[in-house]
């Protein structure tokens, strides 16, 4: 049975995703052609106020609790952000640890590709240069080292969530991780799965080339009880009751630099996982005894509440709003199916809005280069 909470969650995030990619981010898409750089910082902005909602969403009207151990973040730093995939949520539920810890506009996150097709919300994801793989590397590989050396050439600070095990963890991708570890000689894991080191070793070294890396932070999320597992189980009313994520952070100076210590850096991370999984099912439920973080949230809770209480509002009252906008004037429905027309064609044609942006940005770069030319010949 499907439950009001879950039909007004998916309704709230489809209506807000739809309406904002049309009337709040489509506007600044021009600006693009103009300076990808302004265009990325300005979108960025836009998109993290959709992310909040969620985070209201989760916390305010389905009673979510949101429980943060270890490190911490230093707020605005640049990281690479590793985390296990217990569900198939994991990465919006992690924006209720970045709002308080962290700046929900530094994060990208690398996605399966199909999911920018999804209308509403994969326009703004193509907006907010999020990184779509396919999850074959001869064919990540070039868009992935693309990517990264556009944010480090733009300078952008960037906080990278990946999932090194490539996909949430079932009895069908246990089974071939317990398949995995038999052909290799590893232990087999039951609460985590084998990581797959090379997009993330090929991601740690192109941004530590870059200049673009402060640190990684090895986040290790569980749910005490309530785990909804796909979004079907949202849709169905089970949500979390409560989120644990443990956060660890390593400056970047103590990480190794060869590949190969850095794939055994990695397997270390999830041997450690798995026994702190197994301690917090089989044990109290908890990451620490004193459930608080040693590095204190950069928000107060009274921030946060306050944030929650104005994404709430502003995105109820939004979509209400555009959609009488769109049934007193002729020309804001002109704009709206314009808009639409624009965000499939683009993407059947280019592949999709970063795509664009990354071509704007290689022109810009070139034109710089052939005006810098120029001024040394004179």
């Amino acid at each position: 049975m499907v439950s009001w909470k879950g039909m007004y969650f998916a309704l709230a995030l489809f209506l807000g995703s739809f309406f904002g990619s049309i009337f709040m981010l489509g506007p600044f898409l021009p600006l693009m052609f103009i300076s990808p750089a302004w265009y990325r910082w300005i979108t960025d902005c836009i998109v993290a106020t959709w992310l909040t909602l969620p985070v209201a969403l989760l916390e305010m009207v389905c009673g979510a609790k949101v429980v943060v151990t270890g490190d911490g973040f230093v707020p605005g730093e640049r990281s690479v952000i590793i985390m296990n995939h217990r569900t198939r949520m994991d990465w919006m539920f992690l924006w209720n640890c970045l709002l308080r810890y962290s700046y929900l506009r530094l994060e990208k996150i690398c996605l399966k590709s199909s999911l920018k097709s999804i209308p509403g919300f994969g326009w703004a994801m193509q907006v907010a240069a999020f990184v779509f793989i396919q999850r074959k590397w001869e064919d990540d590989k070039s868009h992935f080292e693309k990517m990264l050396d556009y944010f480090c050439d733009i300078r952008e600070p960037l906080q990278l969530l990946i999932f090194p095990e490539g996909t949430d963890l079932t009895a069908n991708t246990k089974a071939r991780s317990h398949e995995f570890a038999e052909k290799n000689g590893l232990k087999k894991y039951e609460y985590v799965l084998h990581p797959r080191t090379t997009g993330f070793t090929f991601v740690v070294e192109r941004l530590r080339e870059g200049d673009n890396l402060d640190a990684i932070h090895d986040i290790t999320v569980a749910y005490p009880q309530n785990i909804p597992q796909t979004e079907k189980h949202l849709l169905k009313g089970n949500f979390p009751k409560e989120i644990h994520f443990h956060v660890q952070r390593y400056p970047i100076e103590t990480v190794p630099t060869s590949k190969e210590e850095l794939q055994l850096w990695c397997r270390k991370r999830w041997e450690e996982k798995e026994e702190r999984l197994r301690h917090f099912y089989e044990g109290g439920k908890c990451f620490s005894a004193t459930g608080q973080s040693i590095v204190p949230p950069c928000k107060s809770e009274l921030r946060v509440l306050a944030v929650k209480c104005a994404s709430l509002l502003y995105w109820t009252v939004f979509p209400l709003g555009m959609l009488a906008l769109l049934y007193l004037y002729s020309f804001a429905q002109w704009y709206f199916a314009a808009m639409i027309v624009f965000f499939i064609v683009q993407q059947k044609i280019f592949g999709g809005l970063e795509l664009i942006e990354l071509a704007c940005h290689r022109y810009f770069k070139k034109q710089q280069k052939f005006h810098d030319m120029k001024v040394k010949i004179n």
